[in-house]
């Protein structure tokens, strides 16, 4: 028995032609959407590409550019094909293709569906990405002189100030790496001697965060030095007191910016996967219509249109036993070719008489 199975006379068939035209065309520009979206994402993560570890997370954007390209394609084909149905003779060229475009939209459809199920769930490899990324440029902050490097200072201040955060995790992270320059230490100083010979790896640690780790709604002016003392600082306790630098570690503030943004995302390309799954399966009810008119000089009679020719368990089914058959096929020409190589291979005995 047939998936879906209806009827349809000439009228009900242009009605669903220029109702898919239509489709395909909303299609089309679901398609320039999904381009756009992928595009302003590679976009915003090259933006700060230099606190990222890798280039895995441009897989997401890429793949957004990609199908929004082959959906502007398929649907425009589609949308060309439906304009002709109405017309038999010009239906005519396209019914041989008809079959294999279908089998491609469903595999096109297929990636759609894995693209926004992976826009959900980059959220792991993103953190990742970011707390390596993140870990890194912190360690470059002070190589204001170093040539590839003298950006980081800039690219790490501009990121805490924006995403109002400090840090990879928090801003003590600040306080086991040294972010003052050599070139700003007077290494004549007791105190720097000393801060010095104090660390195994013979580094300049502070208690201490960049300005830009600064909350300037804060009403007291600004302590980003020896933040751990209190007495250094008139009515402060570290423990208690709110301190006026930003509590949140700037791998979180990034990774619910990206993760929010990619779901988001992910969200409006499983409307369009929905929206392409109905565009399909009118032109497949289209093309069965107009197949299994019974006579094609009378456009006027009444026809059958299905999404399956069999239930969906028997098409299943058929599928098996035809993957099954092209297996042993293979397996045979197989053992053939081999067979062929052995009796090749073998000089036939020649004897001599005396």
């Amino acid at each position: 028995m047939a998936l879906l199975k209806v009827k349809f006379n000439q009228k009900k068939r242009v009605k669903l032609a220029q109702g898919l035209w239509l489709m395909n065309w909303f299609s089309v520009f679901a398609g320039i959407l999904v381009f756009s979206m992928g595009l302003f994402l590679k976009i915003e993560l090259r933006k700060r590409s230099e606190v990222m570890d890798n280039s895995e997370s441009h897989f997401v954007p890429n793949s957004l550019i990609l199908m929004g390209i082959l959906s502007c394609a398929f649907n425009g084909f589609a949308g060309k094909i439906c304009y002709d149905s109405l017309d038999p003779a010009k239906f005519a060229k396209w019914k041989p293709l008809l079959r294999p475009y279908l089998a491609l939209c469903f595999l096109f459809n297929i990636l759609i569906f894995f693209i926004a199920l992976i826009c959900f769930l980059m959220r792991g490899s993103l953190e990742s990405t970011l707390a390596q990324g993140l870990k890194n440029g912190m360690k470059f902050y002070r190589d204001t002189d170093t040539p590839g490097r003298c950006f980081m200072k800039k690219t790490i201040d501009m990121l805490q100030i924006e995403f109002k955060c400090c840090g990879n995790n928090g801003f003590k992270d600040w306080f086991e790496i040294q972010w003052i320059s050599n070139r700003y230490l007077d290494f004549s100083s007791k105190e720097v001697k000393d801060r010095i010979k104090s660390n195994v790896d013979g580094r300049y640690l502070v208690d201490g965060v960049p300005f830009s780790c600064c909350n300037p709604s804060s009403p007291r002016p600004c302590i980003q030095y020896q933040v751990t003392n209190n007495s250094a600082h008139y009515s402060y306790d570290y423990q208690t007191e709110e301190l006026n630098l930003w509590r949140r570690g700037c791998r979180e503030a990034l990774l619910h910016y990206y993760s929010s943004m990619m779901s988001s995302m992910g969200a409006v390309v499983l409307l369009v996967w929905l929206f392409e799954m109905s565009v399909m399966a009118g032109l497949r009810l289209l093309h069965t219509s107009l197949e299994s008119i019974p006579n094609p000089e009378d456009p006027e009679c009444e026809s059958e249109g299905w999404i399956l020719e069999n239930s969906l368990k028997d098409t299943l089914k058929s599928a098996l036993e035809s993957l099954k058959k092209l297996g042993k096929f293979n397996q045979v020409e197989a053992e053939g070719e081999g067979a062929e190589g052995e009796e090749g291979g073998k000089t036939p005995a020649i004897t001599t008489v005396s």
